[in-house]
């Protein structure tokens, strides 16, 4: 049997948990309904300020999460995992708990609820003093004693701790006899206020917001403080802590207890000397180069839904294949004004990192939206943006960077030929990450395949797995209305494999062909034609819709990362955890096999197996 009080008591309601607020909204609610003040009811303060704590945590987590505005000041490199995610997913019960309490004290003493001053300052120095002298070294000597007592860590506390990089949502993270235990001393300052009979609704929002900001301030693993601050005022240094402080605690453990003020730590003699010099140091950093990764992805954003999907907005979110949310639809006005702010003056940032075979891989976004890549009058723009990212990852000195679909379409820039040819000095690679894409789709057609449909047909993907199969002896039915650009396409071919190049003008030409590779959107009307068991492959973005019952479907292209990628935390738009899209593993591969060329323009077809065969030697896996 396992130690009391270590597991939530509504574990079992999952994420419904927040309906045991059901009782005390309804009475907010009721009493809206008859139009009275609700806001001089303690109900509608616990709501409200529920709902202020859990914005106050997404905001830190948006902020250290937003890597154009913190990397450089990040304590550890290491990057969050799903792991960690599924860790913390449950990190708001103590804030479930603080409500529900408040909600009990609320209907056993009706009379707290004669607080209706709004603000007295008496309250809030009292609440501080109290804070200082008597909540601070209550929670040091609990801390301490958690970590001293050898069944009170491994039983309770070690939960804490399995958090590797500490996160806002770290904070939260604890078993319910030590939130229980938090509890208490988050009530001394405040009790003791109201029963000096300075007790106000302020009192309440002031301590509750300025406690929850410390405690993420602490866990957020990006120093804020600059270092010249305590050289300036030193005895700041033991009234307020810092993230370095608290990140030291979380890699010694038996160090650094305090709650917010290190004083208590200088006095118990467990203040690790370091500390200091430590945060000076990560500060001093700020102001330098960050580390410079060895490859970038250059996504775009696929719509205005997909943009909520990055890891800044919503991290659990973002820790699952990317589909549209019934809770997420308030947020859509937001992003759509957010768009055009992006169209008019963003600039290509970076959203997300792993850690692959000891090079550092970036993924940059692009800061336009799907549909604009086929406005005329946008292509200037995007191309100017995607120059932009070359240029900045060529200065900083990064060896690849990899295109994602729409930003090396055919008709914007040639795959990635307008900036190898603008300019011709560039260190780093532009890969289109195509080749691996065709190996992709044609290692998922059997040997004994002897026939297959191909839409699509002329694009840069269409014309190399044509040619590709055309060698190996397999009918490949065309679908192109440019009999100049089939011919130009089949004249590349060997001449004793010219004769499996057919083309086609019509779907109709494929009602009886049980494999089709589809290469551009087509209806369903379109997909009619496919024969009864057909199985659809496809290179189209967006992929088509699934709409014959009695045929299969393939996803996109895709590779998964080999077991060994660390700090990977977001899904790439509907792949699966640590699944990548084609064209993004073959910028990875091109990074680990240490290639010196572009891969950029028409599809080498004599390099398909190359590339294959060095994605499986680097543990690449299909999906």
């Amino acid at each position: 049997m396992g130690a009391p009080f270590v597991n939530w008591p509504w574990e079992f309601l999952g994420t419904n948990k927040y309906l045991m607020f059901g009782p005390i909204i309804a009475q907010v609610a009721r009493l809206w309904w008859k139009g009275e003040a609700i806001s001089n009811t303690l109900s509608f303060h616990i709501v409200f300020l529920c709902f202020l704590r859990i914005a106050l945590h997404q905001a830190w987590n948006t902020f250290c999460s937003m890597h154009f505005l913190s990397l450089k000041r990040w304590i550890s490199l290491q990057g969050v995992d799903f792991k960690q995610i599924d860790h913390e997913w449950d990190w708001d019960n103590f804030m479930v708990l603080q409500g529900l309490v408040g909600s009990l004290m609320l209907y056993m003493f009706p009379s707290i609820t004669n607080w209706n001053m709004l603000w007295d300052v008496r309250g809030l120095i009292a609440a501080l003093l109290l804070h200082m002298v008597v909540a601070e070294p209550l929670y040091y000597v609990m801390h301490r004693l958690f970590h001293n007592q050898p069944k009170l860590y491994n039983s309770y506390h070690s939960l804490h701790h399995l958090s590797p990089v500490p996160q806002p949502y770290t904070a939260g993270k604890a078993t319910f006899l030590e939130d229980v235990l938090l509890l208490g001393i988050m009530g001394i300052p405040m009790g003791g206020a109201a029963l000096m009979g300075y007790g106000s609704i302020s009192l309440i929002y002031v301590y509750v917001l300025a406690f929850d900001f410390l405690r993420c301030m602490g866990t957020s693993n990006v120093e804020i403080f600059p270092h010249q601050i305590f050289e300036v005022l030193p005895f700041l240094r033991y009234l307020i802590y810092t993230p370095t402080y608290h990140s030291i605690h979380h890699k010694e453990k038996d160090c650094n207890f305090c709650l917010f003020m290190p004083i208590y730590d200088l006095l118990g003699n467990t203040l690790n000397g370091k500390s200091w010099e430590l945060q000076k140091q990560i500060s001093l950093n700020s102001v330098k180069k960050m580390k410079v990764p060895d490859f970038v992805f250059l996504a775009h954003v696929v719509d205005i839904s997909s943009a909520l999907h990055v890891p800044f907005l919503f991290r659990a979110y973002a820790a699952f294949p990317f589909s549209m949310r019934l809770y997420l639809l308030p947020c859509w006005p937001i992003a759509f004004v957010v768009m055009f702010l992006m169209w008019a003056w963003a600039k290509p940032f970076s959203v997300s990192f792993y850690n692959l075979r000891g090079k550092l891989h970036h993924t940059w976004v692009v800061p336009r939206f799907g549909f604009q890549y086929f406005l005329p009058f946008a292509t200037k723009g995007i191309n100017k943006q995607i120059e932009h990212a070359i240029l900045k990852a060529n200065k900083m000195g990064v060896k690849v960077l990899s295109l994602a679909a729409l930003n090396k379409n055919e008709a914007l820039n040639g795959g990635g030929t307008l900036f190898v040819n603008k300019h011709p000095n560039l260190r780093v690679r532009v890969v289109h990450g195509n080749t691996l894409t065709a190996a992709v789709i044609l290692h998922e057609i059997t040997d004994d395949i002897e026939e297959v449909f191909l839409s699509g047909a002329t694009s840069k993907l269409g014309r190399a797995i044509a040619l590709y199969l055309s060698r190996k002896h397999v009918r490949v039915m065309m679908l192109t209305l440019s009999t100049e650009r089939f011919k130009k396409i089949q004249q590349e071919a060997p001449e004793e494999c010219q004769k499996y190049l057919v083309q086609v003008t019509k779907y109709q030409a494929a009602k009886n062909c049980k494999t089709w590779i589809v290469g551009k959107w087509i209806t369903p009307r379109e997909q009619s034609w496919a024969p009864k068991g057909a199985h659809f492959h496809q290179f189209v973005v967006p992929p088509i819709l699934h709409f014959r019952r009695d045929c299969t479907y393939g996803d996109l292209a895709a590779m998964k990362l080999p077991k060994d990628a660390q700090g990977l935390s977001t899904c790439e738009y509907t792949m699966e955890r640590g699944v990548v899209h084609a064209c993004h593993a073959g910028g990875v591969v091109h990074s680990l096999e240490g290639w010196t060329h572009h891969e950029v323009g028409a599809i080498d077809v004599d390099r398909i197996d190359i590339v294959w065969e060095a994605a499986i030697k680097h543990g690449l896996k299909p999906v």
